[in-house]
């Protein structure tokens, strides 16, 4: 259609750039969710933030950060619901527990564990002296808090043989008792306490649904771990951004190395060119 005006002498300048612009937007976009394939990326994440030592310099950023990911949140169309917050004693917060809900979400937001350092004149000093904060940034994604069991018929060995013990004639005649093996973990049960074999059955079934939900929370514990292992101190040497206020103004990502001289914009919410440029450097990678 753009060719078509142009063709026919209509200035289409200002169309052709906006539909370029257009164009690229949804090619980055594209480009991105190829690189949300994790297993949790479409989930939608719990944040996590916490000040470092510094008392009340340290709370105030941890705040300031907090309505920088809900500004995001808000820009995105996500949905921003306040978990947990521990105020602090003059101002800022202590900790806060945010769930940001929308496609992608977590995702998106991985990109912001770490360690965020601030540098700018304290508000809260009375000599008005140049202060250096930090604050952790942790993302988790949403789980459902009950596991579900399914067990496939086809992943089961059911063996029938004669109980042993007292019991009577009848126990000791039949193949009332009952084991079963789930194949793909190697967990075997057995149950031969009732004279009926479809109640042994049924037990059975029950136990080795406990086993396995045993088995889940377990492995679920386990991810929880190796996840925390990630978390840094909040300190010198381990920040993943730094947000510099004065002498001038900068945001500088140190895994990626982009800047951005508008540090009032990214306060405001406009983290997508950081979070793209991670993703784009560690893909798959991140965690």
């Amino acid at each position: 259609m753009l060719v078509e005006w142009a063709q026919a002498g209509e200035p289409v300048d200002a169309e052709f750039t906006t539909g370029l612009d257009a164009l690229d937007q949804e090619v980055q976009a594209g480009e991105i969710k190829k690189m949300l394939g994790g297993e949790h990326d479409r989930k939608n994440a719990i944040v996590t933030i916490h000040p470092g030592a510094g008392g009340t310099e340290s709370q105030d950023w941890a705040e300031m950060l907090m309505r920088m990911y809900t500004r995001w949140a808000e820009r995105h169309g996500f949905k921003v619901e306040l978990l947990d917050l521990l105020a602090g004693e003059e101002a800022g917060i202590k900790s806060v527990d945010l769930q940001i809900s929308g496609q992608y979400a977590y995702g998106l937001l991985k990109a912001e564990k770490g360690v965020h350092r601030l540098v700018r004149i304290s508000p809260f000093d009375s000599q008005s002296r140049r202060h250096t904060s930090f604050a952790s940034v942790f993302v988790y994604p949403v789980v459902e808090e009950d596991i579900e069991i399914e067990i496939d018929p086809d992943d089961l060995r059911i063996d029938t043989f004669r109980a042993s013990g007292k019991g009577g004639q009848h126990v000791n005649k039949t193949s009332s008792a009952v084991r079963i093996t789930h194949l793909p973990t190697n967990i075997v049960v057995s149950c031969q306490q009732e004279r009926s074999q479809f109640k042994n059955k049924a037990t059975a079934l029950k136990m080795l649904k406990a086993r396995l939900y045993e088995r889940a929370v377990a492995e679920r514990e386990a991810k929880k771990a190796e996840v925390d292992k990630q978390k840094t101190d909040i300190s010198w040497g381990n920040q993943i951004r730094s947000y510099v206020f004065q002498p001038y103004t900068m945001v500088n990502d140190h895994r990626t190395e982009l800047k951005v001289a508008d540090v009032q914009k990214v306060m405001d919410g406009d983290l997508d060119p950081f979070i793209e440029a991670y993703l784009k450097r560690f893909g798959r990678q991140a965690a």
